[in-house]
């Protein structure tokens, strides 16, 4: 599980007393007297021609900063849309139907797409082979040692939430009953949102070292199951959030020819 979303941690506190009989309350009073010095000597500073340039530089660089930091995820899509294309591209060549009969398909070449369609999310995204840095910019990656789509076992994969086109958005918002298709050469594979179980809801969270959950230990590897990963909550690498379904439907799909191409 892998992903470039940016951690982030908030903490709150508040401190509160109260003392004598004149009912202090949670802020301390005012106080009437002297600044500090640091206060002091950043006013001289600034009422100086020098200090006042200075002050406008750095109060440039805080925008640029700013502008950069909402600007990034835009950036990020425009990238993912772009190495979208670029896998489309690759995996319509008539040879990738041999590389994805054979597993020899590389990380970075798009693999299969994913398609959810309901009224909470849409997702139209070619899922690549891989899940390090570079394989994840195209927005969806495959988890290399879980098996193909329509297989036996526990297909992951795993999706940014924020940026490279934020596949995985609304993960959140999945529902007992949604289906995710992937599309392979030769199938479409039709898997189905499960109900809760083990005393957890669906999806839930786990921490980012939990990787049974694309694991095919027991019935997970004798099943036909799909498992997607996000990092969460958005803007944060802190945890995972992971959606388990189950396969409930092949679908098969005329082969591509070279004629056909």
């Amino acid at each position: 599980m892998s992903d470039r979303d940016t951690a982030g941690r908030e903490h709150d506190s508040m401190a509160a007393t109260g003392t004598g009989s004149t009912g202090a309350g949670f802020l301390p009073p005012p106080i009437a007297s002297a600044s500090s010095p640091f206060g002091a000597m950043l006013g001289l500073a600034l009422r100086r021609p020098g200090g006042r340039r200075a002050g406008s530089v750095f109060t440039a660089l805080l925008l640029l900063a700013g502008v950069g930091m909402f600007a990034f995820p835009a950036f990020t899509d425009l990238y993912g849309n772009f190495a979208q294309r670029h896998v489309q591209d690759k995996s319509a060549s008539p040879q990738f139907q041999t590389e994805y009969l054979e597993h020899k398909v590389k990380v970075g070449d798009g693999l299969t797409r994913l398609i959810v369609n309901n009224n909470r999310m849409q997702v139209n995204v070619m899922v690549v082979e891989g899940t390090s840095l570079a394989a994840l910019q195209a927005g969806a990656g495959h988890y290399v040692n879980t098996p193909f789509p329509c297989e036996q076992g526990n297909v992951g994969i795993a999706g940014h939430r924020t940026t490279y086109g934020r596949p995985f958005n609304k993960i959140d918002l999945m529902h007992t009953g949604d289906t995710v298709d992937l599309i392979t050469p030769f199938a479409k594979c039709t898997y189905r949102v499960e109900p809760g179980f083990d005393g957890h809801s669906n999806p839930w969270v786990v921490l980012p070292n939990a990787s049974e959950v694309v694991g095919q230990q027991g019935d997970l590897g004798t099943g036909h199951w799909l498992t997607l990963t996000s990092c969460h909550p958005k803007g944060s690498a802190s945890h995972r959030i992971v959606l388990r379904l189950r396969l409930v439907k092949v679908t098969p799909l005329p082969l591509k020819t070279t004629k056909g191409k």
